[in-house]
């Protein structure tokens, strides 16, 4: 039998002892609306894109199909969430997906109003994700959680009992809060969480794949005219979506003729592929754009805004 590392023995600190480099009061806050602006634009290439995407998002709505956002964790660490929060408000999201690190840093903001610590610094010494706070809240949450729960009920009914001081930034439970479908799709072994004596794979596990079935049986709401975003996640969301579409479409029947749409702040292959192109080739259409989050998410909102009327 190999050797196995005992996780019992890390050297742990305290949360409020971490340098950090998110902190809640820097957020963004929703913008009214510059439809000037976006009138001004060229009706060529991305601006054309971005309004186009505004408008479907907007008719989605309208029309009661999907606005599924599949996000990484890097839009919560640049202050979005409030931004994002506000579009859950207004029904321009019917389901979030967030990976594992998304779990960690909404909840950390949640509690705490601060997140995100300098990998390179931290990396040096072994105490990069070494807090004791964050693994102990979450394995309670899941741990304490109804076994027919997935992860994102889990941990978003979990932040609204304990009522931390800044839990109005928390994307989870602002869409547990609101009644919209918050499911996280974990990979163990790729999050700060699993280096720490309290994480249970098997348990964490189970409740991510709750969330892969709740996912795909949400898809079927895309078929004509729902909209798909992918915010900041460069594969792991893109596979879960893929494998997720594949069970929606092999057990519902037909999705299709709906907006795929990529945010990064460069392009990979697998949300290209796996977002826009692969499952619009049946019908639907897909664009990606290439920019910083903290920019190019309060664009979207604000494009909205501005076209909803």
């Amino acid at each position: 039998m190999s050797d196995k590392i005992d996780l019992a023995r890390v050297k742990r600190y305290s949360v409020h002892d971490r340098i950090t480099k998110a902190e809640s009061s820097r957020f963004g806050k929703p913008v009214r609306g510059m439809r000037p602006f976006f009138d001004s634009l060229p009706d060529y290439l991305k601006a054309a894109d971005l309004r186009d995407l505004a408008h479907d998002m907007i008719q989605a709505k309208k029309r009661g199909r999907a606005i599924i956002w599949l996000m990484g964790a890097h839009p919560l660490k640049v202050g979005l969430s409030p931004i994002i929060i506000d579009m859950l408000k207004r029904k321009y999201v019917s389901h979030i997906a967030l990976n594992g690190a998304g779990a960690i840093h909404d909840l950390e903001i949640a509690f705490w109003g601060r997140t995100s610590e300098e990998v390179a610094d931290t990396l040096r010494d072994g105490s990069f994700g070494m807090v004791f706070e964050t693994p102990r809240y979450l394995a309670q949450a899941v741990a304490d959680a109804p076994v027919e729960s997935g992860l994102g009920e889990s941990i978003g009914r979990f932040i609204i009992a304990r009522k931390p001081r800044y839990r109005k930034f928390s994307l989870i439970a602002a869409a547990v809060s609101l009644g919209v479908t918050v499911t996280i799709h974990v990979a163990i072994g790729t999050d700060t969480i699993c280096q720490h004596p309290e994480f249970d794979g098997a348990l964490w596990g189970g409740k991510s794949q709750i969330d892969f079935r709740i996912l795909a049986a949400r898809l079927k709401k895309l078929n004509d005219g729902g909209v798909v975003l992918n915010v900041g996640s460069a594969v792991v969301l893109p596979e879960v979506f893929l494998k997720a579409l594949t069970v929606a479409r092999n057990i519902e029947g037909k999705i299709t003729d709906f907006t795929a749409a990529n945010f990064d702040m460069i392009q990979h292959y697998r949300p290209n592929e796996n977002v826009v192109r692969r499952p619009t080739l049946g019908g639907g259409k897909g664009c990606s754009f290439t920019g910083h989050h903290e920019i190019m998410l309060p664009l979207l909102a604000a494009a909205v805004r501005s076209y909803e009327r």
